[in-house]
């Protein structure tokens, strides 16, 4: 479901400034830049971003106006995307952004109606993700990739591995949220949550940022400690270039699959759950507010008892 569209002061989102050759898009930038600014997560920015284009070329191969498209448009662009390489999960996500992105307009008194309203959506296996796991060999191979390629690689690596975090959640850790045995995050909704960290794990971590956590200073005016994960520069680590990182290792590694940080929490679950790691274990240990969608990961598979991190991250070692 699209986030909640909150109220904003910013300023349209560096995301708007990328070049694009896309009529529609061109001719209506500032109205969907102040569209994707409506939502707090950079993520979720990133990704209606990409459905609209997606939708744009769409409207522009068939010469119809971004502001002109009627419900039959829609329907058109999902049953074609549905005969293509699309998955139904994926057309379903595309047609819930567009929806919310004409949903921003009729609320604005940008236009009247709404075509995206009672729109023929593809079903959606709630058990299912086309996501594909590493094997346990692959992931193993892609650490010791990392391990070559930079103290920064090997650390984010195994801690993505070995805890399951989100890229977001492992992005924004700083270096206060270190103690041992554990990891303080901030879940989605600002909710802060501890995690198991492995004994390895943690010692990357120190190594990283070069610091025991007993006295760590702060900087900026903020107060906040340095985040763990920046860039040679000092500026923070995109998820972008992390994704980026990730395939050239995976490359380097021989694993023909795409690797993505998603992928490398999706192989966290899929570990967990061969190793026997509980259902609901694993649903509180990645965060999940739903067991539906932990139960993606199950592939047949159910018993145990105890922090998948724990289990897990004993692999990386």
């Amino acid at each position: 479901m699209p986030s909640e569209i909150v109220e904003t002061t910013s300023q349209p989102s560096e995301l708007m400034n990328t070049d694009s050759s896309l009529p529609n898009f061109v001719k209506y930038r500032e109205l969907i830049g102040s569209w994707v600014i409506s939502y707090t997560s950079e993520n979720t920015q990133q990704a209606y971003l990409n459905d609209l284009k997606i939708f744009c070329a769409f409207l522009d191969e068939t010469r119809i106006d971004l502001l002109q498209v009627r419900r039959t448009h829609l329907n058109v662009f999902s049953r074609v995307h549905e005969t293509t390489t699309d998955s139904n999960a994926s057309v379903a996500r595309r047609l819930a952004a567009i929806s919310a992105f004409y949903r921003f307009l009729l609320l604005d008194e940008v236009i009247e109606r709404s075509p995206a309203d009672y729109i023929r959506r593809p079903p959606v296996d709630p058990d299912f993700t086309a996501t594909q796991a590493l094997t346990q060999r692959e992931a193993l191979r892609l650490l010791d990739a990392a391990t070559e390629h930079s103290l920064r690689a090997r650390t984010l690596v195994d801690l993505l591995l070995s805890t399951g975090l989100r890229i977001s959640e492992a992005l924004n850790l700083r270096q206060s949220d270190i103690s041992e045995g554990r990891l303080l995050i901030t879940r989605k909704g600002d909710k802060k949550a501890a995690v198991y960290l492995p004994e390895h794990t943690l010692r990357n971590l120190r190594e990283l940022t070069a610091t025991t956590g007993q006295e760590i200073q702060t900087s900026g005016n903020d107060g906040r400690t340095p985040l763990v994960f920046l860039t040679r520069t000092g500026k923070p680590w995109q998820r972008t270039n992390v994704d980026g990182l990730l395939r050239k290792l995976a490359l380097k590694a021989g694993i023909r699959k795409i690797v993505s940080a998603h992928v490398l929490r999706h192989t966290h679950a899929t570990l967990a759950l061969e190793m026997g790691v509980a259902l609901h274990h694993l649903q509180d240990s990645l965060g999940h507010k739903d067991p539906r969608t932990t139960r993606r990961y199950d592939h047949a598979r159910s018993k145990l008892e105890n922090s998948s991190a724990r289990i897990v991250g004993s692999i990386f070692e």
